[in-house]
């Protein structure tokens, strides 16, 4: 019984089959084509009787990958998986060239072979090729995982991928709603007459966004350079020059830690748009989300891991001096007294309380109390200054800036700000940060002069905002982990 076998025998029996192949000179070809997908077939003849397909002698030819077998003497029923799903075929020894059948009955669960014949209806009414031709055209050397019901231990679904998207239809689905979801968000953006565009990947200036880089070496050069951590800074670039509306769907780099929310990998959707300010782009993307759900999941009302949505509705707006004075019971007036903020910071451990600013401490407090609580979509408004620093000035309150953060289901899922044009105030907040960082601040930004120099050329007024795709794809699909919506999530090393 071949259940008994250890992996490495199962392996070596097929590797024996492979053998018997090649000495025939049939082994890996690339000469067959198919011209049917499962999932077309399924579409185009779901309502059709068995009395129809047998008028109509519908002949096709299909391939994929064989997931289920019930081998028998002179018949055979097997189900092969492609690119849409799976169907089944029925072998029939005297339907063959002599000898195919008897070969058939050696292939493995985990071959991909190519099926032609003519389409039928079993008694149980399940679509079938009535096969007339078979061919083998790569063979598995590996056993798939046991009883092919998928991997059942999560690290190795995000180490053997490939594997995860053959035996879990699960995780399969969660991939193409990812394609579909960056494809309708693409589409949207381009009806709405914004421009995409490709900024540098390495730069020689650290900034855009207050985290740790990722240092490479370019040796014809002989200069350190960093990974992105954010595009900004290149984008509103581009709207000084003219290009007015512009987005990005690409790659960045943080030097963080792992966690169900991180990946030090991840992508980002970032955009501008001159004329429009912070209040103008929450409103976008409240248009954006009730676009995208009803696209790709058929409903701007949607459940998720027992929480329902309804992305038609207005969001909820609150203030971050709202939201942590709620949260701690207390007036927001006390919220900008330095040694109430203090006192509040240690009860809660904050790191390095004396060296942070009172917005910093106002805003780590946010981050510790009540970010987890934003369930229903909320944007988060008047964020401190001193940890916005390419965000324009409010005009109400000079210690605030222009700013949202959006999230839902407890997570950061945008964060946008009408963009700080004054190239004399961004000198100043640039050499803020550059204090900040020769003070131990690892995620302050660097001193821009070239970027300077662009706002001394004018940048219109606009704001910009960045989405991570990651996360608004966990969101979209119920996934609990990042790592369950990258292909291949960064990982630990097994040894």
């Amino acid at each position: 019984m071949t259940e008994n076998l250890s992996e490495n025998d199962l392996i070596l029996q097929r590797r024996a089959k492979l053998d018997a192949l090649r000495k025939k000179g049939i082994a890996y070809p690339n000469t067959f084509r198919r011209d049917s997908l499962s999932g077309d077939l399924r579409n185009q003849y779901k309502e059709a009787s068995k009395e129809e397909l047998e008028e109509k002698s519908i002949q096709v030819t299909v391939a994929g990958r064989i997931m289920l077998q019930r081998i028998m003497g002179k018949a055979s029923f097997i189900t092969i998986q492609d690119m849409e799903g799976q169907i089944q075929a029925y072998i029939r020894s005297n339907d063959l060239p002599e000898g195919q059948y008897e070969d058939f009955k050696t292939w493995d669960l985990g071959d991909i072979i190519g099926v032609s014949g003519q389409l039928f209806l079993t008694k149980t009414g399940e679509l079938t090729v009535h096969a007339d031709s078979i061919e083998m055209l790569t063979k598995s050397l590996r056993p798939l995982p046991e009883k092919h019901s998928g991997l059942v231990d999560t690290e190795q679904r995000y180490r053997k991928r490939y594997l995860d998207l053959i035996t879990n239809p699960d995780s399969l689905d969660i991939f193409k709603k990812r394609s579909q979801i960056v494809s309708s968000i693409r589409d949207f953006f381009i009806k709405n007459n914004y421009l995409e565009v490709e900024t540098p990947m390495m730069h020689s200036v650290l900034g855009g966004a207050a985290a740790k880089p990722f240092t490479t070496h370019h040796n014809a050069l002989d200069m350190d350079l960093y990974l992105r951590i954010a595009p900004e800074l290149y984008l509103k670039r581009l709207v000084v020059g003219g290009l007015e509306k512009v987005f990005e769907i690409n790659r960045n780099f943080r030097n963080e830690g792992l966690s169900t929310k991180h990946n030090p990998e991840f992508t980002m959707l970032e955009y501008y748009s001159a004329y429009a300010d912070f209040n103008d782009q929450m409103a976008f993307i409240e248009d954006l989300f009730k676009a995208l759900t009803e696209q790709v999941l058929g409903s701007s009302k949607i459940d998720q891991n027992g929480v329902s949505y309804d992305f038609s509705q207005p969001f909820k707006k609150i203030s971050l001096k709202d939201a942590v004075s709620e949260k701690l019971s207390v007036d927001s007036s006390s919220l900008e007294e330095r040694n109430f903020l203090l006192e509040i910071g240690k009860k809660y451990k904050l790191d390095n309380l004396d060296n942070l600013s009172d917005g910093k401490i106002l805003f780590e407090l946010f981050e510790e109390l009540v970010e987890d609580d934003l369930i229903q979509p909320t944007f988060i408004t008047g964020y401190p200054k001193d940890v916005s620093p390419l965000s324009r000035s409010s005009d109400v309150n000079i210690l605030e800036v222009d700013r949202f953060e959006l999230f839902i289901g407890g997570k950061e899922i945008a964060n946008g700000f009408s963009e700080l044009n004054d190239p004399d105030d961004q000198a100043e907040r640039f050499r803020m940060q550059v204090d900040q960082k020769t003070a131990g601040d690892e995620e302050a930004m660097e001193y821009d002069s070239d970027y300077i120099e662009a706002l001394e050329y004018g940048l219109p007024p606009c704001a910009g905002v960045g989405i991570g795709i990651d996360r608004l794809v966990m969101l979209l699909t119920g996934a609990q982990s990042i790592r369950d919506v990258l292909l291949f999530p960064q990982m630990k090393p097994k040894n």
